[in-house]
């Protein structure tokens, strides 16, 4: 935490001194209001005569100093708000940055809920934590052996009556914070899981209400809630318990000296004003006390924070960068061609998983190529697209892009290369036209709808009330599944790489609509290696070639009319869609 603290220490220090002014007008204040009553009021020390021009004096120099300490607590205020709201959004804008270096299975790890509530609710914990620990610790420090310091410069006795009595409410203290800590990281995890089960429900809304599962969602939302308030509401009783314990013992202390200033006012040994200061400081200790008990309850919690922030923080990406900014050139027929892949002896398990999904995969994909990929659900067709942009490491064997291993490779400069769009199209909450610039940020209008209508959007988008500008709700939740994959092939389109990846992203497309698309495609983009990943025989026939995969093996490999001669596995499938999507 210090690398972030050190960066805006001088707002702290300048918070500190400003502390140290506020505290010390407070601890001045008893010992003047003594004299005012004393020689003010009784006149002790004149035969009983009051001196009102004393009262006036000593009054309106605590008035002075009552404004001075004031603007100091103020001053203080912003200093301490300056350094804690720095540091949370240094600390905030790190985390994120780590985020998005994480690979798919270290985001699987964390989980999506629980990521959010380290980047929000415990970042925030941190700050109240370092904002408190800057305010509160001088604070309550200074208040408390201040307050003992002129305890016993008023009186000995006054000052050995409190020290008596701070092991039990130090004792007090440390038994609730031993009980309350192991709670605390309990606390956060199950407010993880509360926001785990908001964002599922709120994304599955749809498929919840098909189901008619609204009452087992409320039910199961309603037991994770109640864990979480079962919890909370142990540390409230054990810190509910700590206040009235602390507050009765410093009472016991006042009556204390009370009776032990009676006592002493009888015998003459001190005054009445004394007894008012020893009873203010005793208020200002037990000030002091509470917000030292507030202040570890922060001290807890934001540590039990600080500890799943830091989580992020030094978790470091798994897969490990490259130094190969991607500038080889493959030459044939006298011009530079890019997008060559070879799998060599590929195998590949998903970390984790003992499973192997691809198992010793050969295959070249020439520049310019459009290779299509078919078997059955759970062949790792997916796997085998999600090696190419490396989203994941191969476990056995090699892949190359462009002669070099992708492991080689600079992620950034690797991913240059590779357009992708998924069959789940994932848009964000801006229009139309910035989805599509994703692909290409800074593209003009004219590449924007070049792009669009190449993915057959020209004319929906056009149709909709603000065109391009139209805005797109939360998780692309305004258009069909048809439209968004449109609008995320637009993107991948407009993007420019030298290979280009479809995983099952025209499955919402009818069969005339995907046609015109790739009709279009090979036109505009003749030279960029294609990876078609689909379902329907449609979709594949007219590529240069067809890939079969087969319990993660690569079973046949040829034309449409190759392997319609020789693979069994593809003759299955073409029979089995024959009738919806071949006439012959």
């Amino acid at each position: 935490m210090w690398k972030y603290m050190k960066r805006y220490l001088h707002f702290a220090v300048i918070a500190a001194l400003f502390m140290v002014g506020e505290v010390m007008m407070d601890l001045i204040q008893p010992g003047l209001m003594s004299e005012i009553v004393d020689d003010g009021v009784l006149g002790v020390n004149n035969g009983g005569v009051g001196n009102a021009h004393l009262i006036l004096t000593l009054g309106l120099e605590m008035v002075v100093l009552v404004i001075f300490g004031g603007l100091c607590g103020s001053l203080n205020n912003v200093f301490v708000h300056m350094t804690g709201q720095n540091i949370g959004n240094e600390m905030r804008k790190d985390c994120f940055r780590n985020i998005m270096t994480f690979s798919f299975p270290q985001m699987d790890r964390f989980g999506t809920g629980s990521l959010v509530t380290r980047v929000t609710n415990d970042i925030t914990q941190v700050q109240n934590f370092i904002s408190q620990f800057v305010r509160g610790m001088i604070r309550t420090s200074m208040l408390t052996l201040g307050s003992i310091y002129f305890m016993f410069r008023l009186n000995h006795r006054f000052g050995l009556i409190v020290l008596c009595a701070l092991p039990f409410i130090m004792g007090t203290m440390i038994f609730c914070m031993v009980k309350a800590y192991p709670l605390l990281p309990k606390l956060q995890a199950q407010l993880d899981q509360i926001n785990e089960i908001m964002q599922e429900d709120i994304a599955g809304i749809r498929i919840i209400k098909a189901c008619v599962r609204e009452i087992y969602e409320k039910l199961r939302f309603g037991k994770a809630n109640d864990d979480l308030i079962k919890t909370q509401l142990r540390v409230l009783v054990i810190f509910a318990f700590m206040n009235p314990v602390m507050n009765m013992l410093m009472n016991i202390v006042v009556v204390v000296i009370l009776l032990a200033g009676s006592v002493q006012v009888s015998g003459g040994l001190t005054t009445p004003g004394i007894i008012m200061a020893a009873i203010t400081y005793t208020t200002q200790l037990l000030n002091g006390i509470l917000m030292l008990v507030m202040l570890f309850q922060n001290i807890t919690k934001g540590i039990a924070s600080w500890h799943r922030v830091k989580e992020i923080l030094d978790s470091k990406p798994e897969l490990v960068d490259g130094s190969y900014d991607g500038e080889t050139e493959i030459r044939g027929d006298d011009k530079v061609v890019r997008g060559k892949i070879e799998f060599r002896d590929v195998s590949f398990a998903f970390p984790g998983s003992s499973q192997t999904v691809l198992k010793h995969i050969n295959l070249t994909i020439n520049p310019g190529e459009t290779i299509a990929v078919m078997g059955a659900t759970g062949c790792g067709k997916t796997a085998l697209a999600s090696l190419i942009p490396r989203f994941y490491d191969v476990t056995g064997g090699q892949l190359l892009i462009d002669g070099v291993d992708v492991r080689e490779y600079k992620q950034k400069a690797l991913r240059k290369k590779v357009a992708i769009a998924l069959q789940k199209s994932e848009l964000f909450s801006v229009p139309i036209k910035e989805n599509i610039a994703w692909g290409k940020p800074g593209a003009s209008d004219e590449e924007i709808a070049s792009a669009a209508s190449i993915a057959q959007a020209v004319d929906f988008i056009q149709s909709t009330p603000g065109g391009y500008d139209t805005p797109v709700a939360e998780r692309g939740m305004s258009l069909s599944g048809g439209q968004k994959q449109r609008i995320s092939i637009s993107r991948a389109v407009l993007k420019p790489s030298e290979i280009l990846i479809f995983d099952d992203s025209t499955s919402a497309l009818d069969l005339k609509t995907e046609a015109n698309l790739y009709e279009a495609l090979s036109a505009a983009k003749p030279d960029t290696t294609k990876i078609i990943i689909a379902q329907r025989i449609a979709s594949v026939r007219r590529a240069d070639r067809i890939v079969v995969l087969n319990g993660g093996r690569m079973e046949a490999c040829g034309s449409h009319a190759e392997l319609l001669r020789s693979s069994k596995t593809y003759q299955d499938i073409y029979h089995s869609q024959i009738g919806g999507e071949d006439n012959g």
